[in-house]
């Protein structure tokens, strides 16, 4: 897969992005004024070696030389001491940012989930969530401090020498202006398009990285590990190419940097000799203006690679922005209605769902009424809506169009008018592949009710027809299930997440494909202990194997078509 062309707002989102320091300003403050501290000190230590070194050349008594040999000393230490100042308040402005931005993203993923998140690959949302956020300290780090900290010491500087030398002060600006602004373009020019796409490839890598080791096994059966292996090496080589034309921006940067200063040098010697043979600059002068420059461009020489990653960071703060620009599936009302009492049956008119307004309709759905304990059985082909129904009767997507509303024994409401979580401690779904935890059977199990005893989760379990297989157990209910289930069959897992709907205790559960990819007898035992575990609670089958419980008595039956299909 190519990766995607940035869009126009690239860096609106990066403005949006460097607008979130707002908070910690104060900061940013004193990590600039530090930074301009630390390069003052700097640049004194230079002039004052200078002048140092011109006046001792003129053998004065040494008493002449203390002042100069102490303000060595001094801006000698200070640099050191300030430049950590600097960093250590600028690092924590910039972590208290990102601790900010992330946590956004992950209050923002949680609205998104799980239905506004199919359009992300898990690799490259893991991406955004780690490289890209944490690049993002760059912004501050390496970009906005550093030039405001180089800003203001250039300004001071040239002022400084502009009261030795004219001439030479306004050949440091043009030099200083070249270096901080000049160069910077030229290497975004030679780097811009590898920088826009390092953050994508990057991103692009980790997802076919994840899925080549989450699928080592069925790849290596069916004989295709060579192909994902060369895919994946394609995916570095196009990463590392888009690197190297970085490098190779970086590399025209130091070249110019190193010929502006020493441009700056040459050319505000021949100012600064003009200046002594008139008379209006002594010769122990002449070397502080020769040398300040070199002092000064050696703080503007760190602004160009910052710069060169600009369209990067700008790339960066796009993919994360992306997280944010997601529509919500699920608009929490702001005032929740109140969930009525049980017992609960549902009742729906004219449904219609769809995961994106600019998507069509993924489900129509048929009006149906269905009586507190009655039993529903939704039947269709792939791409009918069935999962999509499930994922409305929790609030995972709101519909589109209609209504589904939650019938109680004193009123009756919309299921978009309740709160997702009073609603899912009504409606319990067991998903189709629910995710088993790399822990233990019992904790697994105590997920649906983190209170609940180990006489409790026991009894869900029999209840779940577990209770027998774990007896056989050593280490029982502590027994470890791997990573996503591995060491349990796919009946174990869905009966484990039967045993997490029980032990919920909700009064209504819905069953997404409760038998998919089980042979027919084992289908067939699993639906039954499942209708039995749930005997007197609404329950809503949804299958597309309805040949298997065709013999089981349901209340009502609901066949979908896909939308669109009459």
């Amino acid at each position: 897969m190519s990766a995607p062309r940035a869009p126009a707002g690239t860096f609106a989102a990066l403005v949006r992005t460097a607008r979130l320091g707002r908070p910690v300003s104060g900061r940013l403050a004193l990590a600039i004024l530090a930074g301009v501290a630390a390069t003052g000190a700097a640049i004194g230590l230079t002039a004052t070696s200078a002048w140092l070194i011109s006046r001792a050349a003129e053998r004065p008594p040494v008493l002449y030389l203390m002042v100069a040999i102490t303000g060595v000393r001094f801006f000698g230490v200070s640099r050191g001491a300030l430049r950590y100042a600097e960093r250590l308040t600028a690092h924590d402005a910039a972590f208290r940012v990102l601790a900010r931005l992330r946590s956004d993203a992950y209050a923002r993923l949680e609205r998104l989930a799980p239905a506004g998140l199919a359009e992300f690959r898990s690799g490259d949302l893991l991406a955004r969530l780690v490289d890209d956020i944490d690049g993002l300290a760059d912004l501050w780090l390496r970009l906005l401090i550093p030039y405001f900290v180089v800003g203001i010491s250039a300004l001071a500087t040239v002022v400084a020498i502009w009261l030795l030398v004219p001439a030479a002060a306004l050949v440091l600006a043009v030099s200083l202006a070249f270096a901080a602004f000049g160069i910077p373009a030229c290497t975004i020019l030679v780097a811009r398009r590898g920088e826009s796409q390092v953050a994508e490839t990057r991103g692009e890598l980790a997802s076919a990285t994840l899925e080549l080791l989450a699928g080592a096994p069925e790849l290596l059966v069916a004989g295709a590990t060579e192909s994902c292996l060369a895919n994946v090496a394609s995916i570095d080589g196009r990463l590392a190419a888009a690197e190297s034309r970085t490098a190779a921006g970086a590399g025209l940067g130091t070249l110019l940097s190193a010929l502006a200063s020493g441009g700056a040098v040459w050319l505000s010697l021949i100012a600064g000799i003009a200046a002594v043979r008139t008379g209006t600059l002594g010769g122990v002068a002449l070397a502080v203006v020769v040398l300040v420059p070199i002092a000064l461009h050696e703080a503007v020489s760190a602004l160009v690679p910052a710069a060169q990653h600009l369209p990067g960071l700008a790339a960066m703060a796009r993919r994360v922005a992306e997280i944010e620009s997601r529509s919500d599936p699920v608009v929490e009302p702001a005032s929740p209605a109140p969930v009525p009492h049980g017992p609960y049956g549902l009742r729906s008119r004219n449904l219609r769902a769809r995961y994106r307004p600019d998507l069509p309709d993924a489900l129509c759905l048929p009006d149906f009424d269905l009586a507190p304990g009655g039993r529903l059985l939704v039947t269709g082909p792939s791409g009918s809506g069935k999962s999509t129904l499930a994922a409305v009767l929790v609030r995972f997507l709101d519909p589109s169009a209609g209504s589904i509303e939650l019938v109680g024994a004193d009123h009756a409401v919309e299921l978009r008018h309740l709160a997702g979580n009073d609603l899912r401690s009504v409606i319990c779904l067991c998903a189709q592949d629910p995710h088993i935890f790399d822990n233990s059977i019992g904790e697994n199990v105590r997920l649906a009710r983190p209170g609940a005893t180990n006489d409790e989760i026991r009894e869900a379990l029999s209840a779940a027809q577990l209770a027998a297989w774990i007896a056989t157990l050593p280490e029982g209910l502590a027994t470890l299930v791997g990573e996503r289930g591995a060491f349990l069959s796919a009946g174990q897992r869905q009966r484990l997440s039967l045993a997490r709907a029980l032990l919920a205790n909700a009064p209504v559960i819905v069953f997404d494909e409760p038998t998919e990819h089980l042979d027919e007898a084992t289908a067939a035992a699993l639906t039954a202990d499942l209708l039995a575990a749930t005997s007197g609670r609404t329950v809503i089958m949804i299958t597309h194997r309805a040949e298997l419980i065709g013999a089981t008595g349901w209340d009502a039956r609901i066949d979908l078509a896909p939308p669109g299909s009459d």
